[in-house]
């Protein structure tokens, strides 16, 4: 609680002597928002405990008879190691080549679009060949265009690490995160299937998949806002943001957990109806009737469920950073880029671009490091009744494993350039006075790549 005050005293000073344009937030006092929604939250929890406790019945009746997970575990564990390795060395290896990870992401895109061109043709695949060109074309438009930008996303990727890495407490959530996310499959799975086989009618199908996004999206969420507070102590108050269990990372995670936790089951509730609606219509589509419709559908879901999405990503760069409720938060942060006429400028996603190919990349080498050491001990998957293809087993479950610990770590860096871009409109000359050498960096890509959108700031 001290710590937040003190982060509160402190930012308020800070917006005084701001821009002087009265644009921003400001720094709310602590209190609980969006308060049915947590309960609704913990409801719905606790209900899945008792789904839970149905389906552990179950096999306690069947006389717990099943599989040997012990080997799969020690594999996952050791490749989970692994991951973690490759991904604390990416942190650096952005810091140094930024730019050159930017565009190799790019230029990435367009070779897998080059070898689906060339492997349909030759193949005899007309179409898949077509399709594969015209995304080559389309491709190679896109890069021809965004290129200029790069200086400009490296820019907020470098300081974004920089954060991180004077946090690095907030690394240590991101493996406690993955731990719960990994438990709440298992919980979800044992529940979903106790009470599907207890009877329960099949139209709870809906219910069952509403409950596991939502669960997911809070986890996921309650990162990215924990991310956003401490982003915002190291760009206001760096002293109080410089260590691994720094009073910023502490004092964030407990707001995510207390103030801000119903507006973070608000704004998932939302997109988690749309994911759970989506898994329904897949579902149907399997049917094999009216699939056309129901394609279209789904897309049409997922085009809402973006843009809840990208809506819920800024709320909660104010939730984080002033303690705002979920709707205001989203006014709010709206207004400041409307008024900065920044829309281009969080529309660009070189960045989720390459981080993305980085968490495929970290998960493709952590998949041919599990398939070398379930080559090595072959009778490692002989309890789940693999003895036959343990490479295959070792490959699928490192790239699962790499890729979500990568992506979950990862998306702290996300987490952190969405607030150094919302921090950046608001108060550059507190960043220039705590932070010289990354402001410097970022005026000068910032006035290369948007001249005219950052001339009221620069």
């Amino acid at each position: 609680q001290q710590a937040y005050e003190n982060f509160t005293d402190d930012a308020e000073a800070q917006k005084g002597s701001g821009t002087g344009s009265g644009i921003g937030g400001k720094t709310q006092l602590p209190q609980f928002h969006d308060v049915p929604f947590s309960i609704l939250f913990l409801v719905h929890l606790g209900a899945m405990g008792y789904f839970l406790h149905v389906g552990l019945s179950n096999y306690d009746d069947q006389g717990g008879e099943g599989l040997d997970y012990r080997g799969l575990a020690s594999t996952v564990s050791t490749c989970g190691l692994f991951a973690a390795v490759l991904t604390t060395l990416s942190l650096f290896i952005i810091m140094s080549f930024a730019e050159a990870i930017i565009k190799m992401a790019l230029y990435f895109s367009l070779a897998v679009s080059l070898y689906v061109t060339i492997q349909g043709f030759l193949s005899g695949q007309i179409f898949v060949g077509i399709l594969g060109a015209i995304g080559l074309f389309l491709g190679a438009c896109y890069v021809y265009f965004v290129l200029r930008r790069v200086p400009f996303a490296a820019a907020n990727m470098k300081t974004a690490v920089s954060a991180v890495k004077a946090n690095q407490g907030l690394l240590l959530l991101t493996f406690l995160f993955l731990i719960i996310a990994f438990g709440w499959i298992i919980w979800w799975s044992i529940a979903s299937a106790g009470a599907l086989n207890a009877g329960w009618y099949p139209g709870y199908i809906f219910l069952f998949l509403l409950s596991y996004f939502w669960t997911q999206q809070v986890i996921q969420n309650t990162l990215h806002v924990t991310a956003v507070g401490v982003v915002g102590t190291w760009w206001y108050k760096p002293e109080e943001a410089s260590s691994c269990c720094s009073p910023a990372v502490r004092s964030s995670f407990g707001r995510s957990l207390s103030y801000s936790f119903g507006s973070i089951c608000m704004g998932s509730l939302a997109v988690s109806i749309l994911n759970a609606l989506q898994g329904l219509v897949r579902m149907a589509r399997n049917n094999g009737k009216l699939r056309w419709l129901l394609c279209c559908l789904d897309c049409c879901l997922g085009l809402i469920g973006n843009a809840i999405e990208y809506f819920n990503k800024w709320a909660y760069v104010y939730c984080g950073i002033y303690g705002y409720g979920f709707l205001d938060a989203g006014r709010n942060v709206k207004a400041l880029f409307e008024q900065r006429g920044w829309t281009a400028i969080i529309n660009d996603d070189l960045v989720d671009k390459t981080l993305s190919m980085l968490s495929v990349a970290i998960g493709f080498l952590t998949g041919i490091f599990g398939m070398w050491l379930a080559s090595a001990h072959p009778e490692v998957f002989g309890g789940i009744g693999f003895d036959e293809s343990p490479g295959t087993v070792g490959f699928i479950a490192g790239l699962l494993v790499g890729f979500l610990l990568s992506r979950v770590t990862l998306g702290v860096v996300a987490s952190a350039v969405d607030t150094v871009v919302v921090c950046f409109a608001e108060a550059p000359a507190e960043f220039e006075a705590n932070h010289p050498e990354q402001s410097a960096e970022m005026r000068d890509a910032w006035k290369q790549v948007y001249p005219e959108e950052c001339a009221s700031i620069l």
